[in-house]
């Protein structure tokens, strides 16, 4: 489920480095505000057994704002979307927002004009389809093909050879927090994107936008749709197209 809050806003351009960064701590304010418990669970812990935090968003959106150089285009109106696959989460934040009169989304004003949940797709045929919106990231072994130890940090791309084995086990590892059927899989990747980092933190990850088919039981499905593809979905990443 998400929670698709309908903003406007006068300026006319974020920061590339804060189009997906004000997320996560807006999160975090909002469960520490509504569910103070919640909020320090999920922060300190994660969910139980793999420490996954299961709350995923997007980058604002303004369908008419124009094009700018060197800054992410807003203005008018546009929207922004959370979503979880735990109901009591979605319920939190929805209540959260609907308190809110402005949001800041690194630094502008985003005036929030309504906030309403929406539900997942039923996925009755155990198919989808899903294009993220915003980079998947993905962390691997850190090893090239022949085994051995290239790198530490080990962030894949959807062309690498090492990426479908550890997408895969990220939607396992995603329904078995959930408790849900685990039997999910990747059949194809059907689209990529260009390469793209994004600062979170103190730092960046990078990833690239895909798209991707995949099989599995609906309510595992209509789970990956409310939450996000591969890793650091609370941080905006593996954010899928309504």
């Amino acid at each position: 489920m998400r929670v698709r809050i309908e903003v406007a806003t006068a300026a006319s351009g974020i920061e590339w480095r804060q189009v997906l960064a004000p997320g996560r701590p807006l999160v975090y304010d909002v469960l520490a505000r509504e569910a103070p418990a919640v909020g320090t669970q999920l922060h300190d812990q994660g969910a139980p057994p793999y420490g996954m935090v299961p709350i995923g968003h997007g980058a604002p959106i303004f369908p008419k704002a124009e094009r700018r150089r060197k800054a992410y285009p807003v203005g008018g109106r546009g929207e922004i979307e959370f979503g979880s696959p735990m109901f009591d989460l979605v319920a939190i934040l929805a209540q959260g927002f609907k308190r809110r009169e402005l949001l800041d989304w690194g630094g502008v004003a985003l005036r929030v004009l309504n906030v309403v949940t929406v539900e997942p797709p039923a996925f009755k045929d155990g198919r989808a389809r899903f294009r993220a919106v915003t980079p998947v990231v993905m962390k691997g072994s850190g090893r090239d093909s022949t085994g051995r130890v290239v790198t530490r940090q080990g962030w894949l791309l959807p062309t690498d050879f090492e990426f479908p084995v550890f997408f895969q086990n990220n939607l396992r590892r995603k329904a078995e927090t959930l408790g849900l059927d685990p039997e999910v899989s990747l059949t194809a990747i059907t689209w990529v994107g260009a390469k793209r980092s994004f600062s979170v933190g103190p730092g960046s990850k990078p990833g690239a936008p895909l798209e991707v088919e995949l099989t599995g039981p609906p309510q595992t499905l209509q789970a990956i749709w409310s939450w996000g593809l591969g890793q650091a979905n609370l941080a905006g990443f593996g954010w899928i197209r309504a």
